[in-house]
């Protein structure tokens, strides 16, 4: 491609801000953006960026479809919620104007496991539209593409066990009410434990009606499996609350969450395959004391054995770089709703995003 990669930023808060930036300093250009949100509706992005006007505006969602249409972008980055029924609409306008779309939302890292039937209708419609709809960020790397790759340099494996944390903080109110910061632990069990305690079936029957909240890394289990050419026989899950030790404040939630009350969870996904391989993934999401950090440690259990630590990885930093670096792949994939483990391993973009597009 040789003019710049259009793109549209959808959401515009806390991550935005890299995304937008990463995307300029990669040749890329910046078309237009919109939010549901009334005090940045109208703001410049520049305003939003810290830098000078850019001379465009965030645009309100009801006015999303119009400005689309006229921006024609070649992608829109998607950053507001974790659950793709609440994303949907966006995706689904997206597909629907045959426009590509990436987006940070979690449950989009592999929604076919999670929620099938506004998959296949986002799928379908893409199809029809030939655009590509996707979901990354920080686990298509670190919960993702380096595990393949530690499990391609094995002999023979038995069990993949993984565990990673993020400050709750750093994502929004949207993300961290979902994890049940703030929450009694009274109210943890009755709005987030409760539905661990379903059976197979009634989960499956969640899952179908679209209403199922997975945690972020049953669709990580999935997505890994894919990958590794492996079959699920059965998945559950376990939601666990975190606490801490003294009263705890929290900027996201403005408020203080008391001793003794929910920080955040501890989400467990187990995941057994037809081939023997268990995959036992956690990710804690909290709001951390000053004492705790980001940590991603994953091991490989089987011959030989491999463990992964990283500690204090820039989770924030490290997803919009992601998003980014992916534009290309997602421009040059095949139609419809593309997971990323389908597409090429990522890379790098040295250059300007354009020279990765295929004319």
């Amino acid at each position: 491609m040789e003019r710049k990669v259009k793109v549209v930023q959808y959401g515009t808060g806390k991550m935005a801000v890299y995304t937008m930036r990463y995307v300029l300093e990669h040749g890329g250009e910046v078309v237009g953006a919109v939010d549901i949100n009334p005090a940045v509706i109208g703001k410049d992005i520049g305003e939003i960026m810290g830098k000078e006007p850019m001379g465009i505006v965030v645009t309100s969602k009801e006015h999303a479809e119009e400005m689309l249409q006229t921006a024609q972008p070649d992608i829109c980055i998607v950053e507001t919620m974790s659950l793709l029924k609440d994303v949907g609409e966006a995706l689904l306008l997206c597909a629907r104007l045959g426009i590509n779309a990436i987006t940070t939302c979690e449950e989009a890292f592999y929604a076919f496991n999670s929620n099938p039937v506004l998959t296949n209708e986002i799928d379908c419609l893409a199809k029809e539209n030939n655009c590509t709809i996707t979901g990354s960020g920080y686990q298509d790397i670190f919960w993702g593409q380096l595990i393949a790759s530690l499990a391609g340099s094995t002999n023979k494996i038995t069990k993949i066990k993984g565990s990673s944390s993020y400050n709750v903080e750093d994502y929004g109110i949207a993300l961290a009410e979902a994890h049940g910061a703030g929450l009694t632990l009274e109210e943890f069990d009755q709005k987030i434990a409760s539905v661990d305690r379903m059976s197979a079936e009634e989960r499956q029957n969640l899952i179908q009606s679209g209403n199922y909240a997975p945690s972020y890394m049953w669709n990580v289990n999935g997505w890994l499996a894919e990958k590794l050419g492996l079959h699920i026989t059965s998945q559950s899950q376990k939601c666990i609350p975190q606490t801490y030790h003294e009263d705890i404040s929290s900027s996201t939630l403005n408020m203080v969450v008391p001793k003794g009350n929910a920080t955040g969870m501890s989400a467990v996904v187990t995941t057994e395959t037809e081939e023997g391989i268990t995959l036992e993934t956690e990710c804690i999401g909290k709001v951390y004391g000053p004492d705790e950090f980001d940590k991603n440690e994953w091991t490989v259990l089987g011959e030989p054995e491999t463990t992964l630590v990283i500690n204090r990885p820039q989770t924030v930093e490290l997803t919009c770089a992601t998003i980014v670096n992916r534009i290309p792949d997602v421009i040059n994939s095949q139609p419809g709703f593309i997971p990323t483990c389908r597409m090429p391993e990522l890379t790098y973009k040295l250059n300007a995003l354009n020279t990765y597009v295929k004319d």
